[in-house]
């Protein structure tokens, strides 16, 4: 099974408030088992447990589930209330008019709208005030999405997400999250989606909610990914097979139906390439061992298909910017918080 990755910029993001405001940086993210050095890794990813233990530090720290993001807090416990909330729904369509329902209640600045145009269904937001940090809306439409699909359980798949702000330097992440038909500079931030979904049961109880609040929201940040486009495809197919079985370039084109040259070029419209889609994989697979497990860096390496320490050394320094030893150390300080 997959094990994603969060990058360091949206840790960086969900901390923005709380550095304005003067709090304590260093002992906010030591507190998470995170040690304060990693936040000047620019490369630097966390699991989504680490993402999520973050999220309930500063969430204890501010009373806001919302990262201080909405000028009325979206105060601790928050999330669990809603979730109880959308529980009884009959459908996913109902459980997401609900979700807004709430959150036009308890944010004073931005709410969101279920609308439906013959075969497709939108999530639209709006903002009572100038609009919102991109962080912001992507949150929202996070949670909301997180939490439908596993209502739902399954994952829904996304027709596009606008979103109103401009496209940032880190669109490639954003792409990770949201898929490759992502659009910016839009009149207003949508989620869109096959009307139909709207019919899906809920098929969750109160004793699988009990689990899910137990775990999230790690539980739900990587695991709905879209796996729309040629990108995530791939890492969908490699993500399921022992490293040993991954197909070479022509054997995978094969599998997938399509010519070499046309899935190159398709992947390199997404600004990928197969090479980058692996590394990228084995990147997140050498992180969650690193961070999860007590396996020995060298074992660590030699599972990720690289014959001698010095070849995994050099790639995860390049992929992350610090040696696997270095980075366990800064990722795994004793003491820190579980998501």
């Amino acid at each position: 099974m997959e094990k994603g990755t969060i990058s360091i910029d949206f840790v960086q993001e969900a901390l923005w408030v709380a550095r304005q405001r003067g709090l304590d940086i260093d002992a906010l993210v030591a507190g998470t088992g995170l040690a304060p050095e990693l936040l000047e890794m620019p490369q630097a990813r966390v699991t989504p447990e680490q993402y999520g233990a973050l999220w309930h530090a500063v969430a204890d720290a501010m009373n806001d589930e919302f990262f201080g993001m909405d000028a009325h807090p979206m105060r601790r416990g928050s999330f669990a209330i809603l979730c109880h909330a959308l529980i009884d729904c009959p459908t996913v369509g109902r459980a997401i008019e609900r979700a807004l329902g709430f959150f036009a209640l308890v944010l004073d600045e931005l709410s969101g709208q279920l609308r439906v145009s013959g075969g497709r269904a939108e999530v639209v937001l709006a903002d009572r005030a100038p609009p919102g940090r991109l962080f912001a809306h992507g949150t929202l439409f996070v949670i909301l999405y997180g939490v439908a699909c596993w209502l739902a359980g399954r994952r829904l798949p996304l027709i596009e997400v606008r979103f109103c702000q401009a496209c940032p330097p880190n669109l490639a992440e954003y792409r990770l999250v949201f898929g490759t038909t992502l659009r910016f500079g839009e009149a207003a931030s949508a989620l869109a989606f096959d009307a139909r979904l709207l019919s899906l049961p809920v098929i969750r109880d109160a004793a699988a909610l009990r689990t899910f609040l137990r775990q999230a929201p790690a539980n739900f940040l990587v695991k709905y990914r879209t796996q729309a486009g040629g990108v995530a495809r791939i890492r969908g197919l490699l993500s399921e097979r022992p490293l040993a079985d991954w197909p070479g370039f022509d054997a995978l084109a094969a599998e997938l139906q399509t010519a070499p040259s046309t899935l190159r070029r398709r992947l390199e419209r997404e600004g990928s390439s197969f090479q980058v889609i692996k590394d990228d994989l084995r990147r997140d697979m050498a992180i969650d061992l690193l961070c999860n497990s007590t396996r020995s860096v060298d074992d660590i390496g030699f599972a990720l298909g690289f014959a001698e320490h010095s070849a995994f050394y050099r790639a995860f320094r390049r992929w992350t910017g610090a040696s696997p030893g270095e980075y366990r150390g800064k990722a795994s300080r004793p003491g820190g918080r579980s998501g």
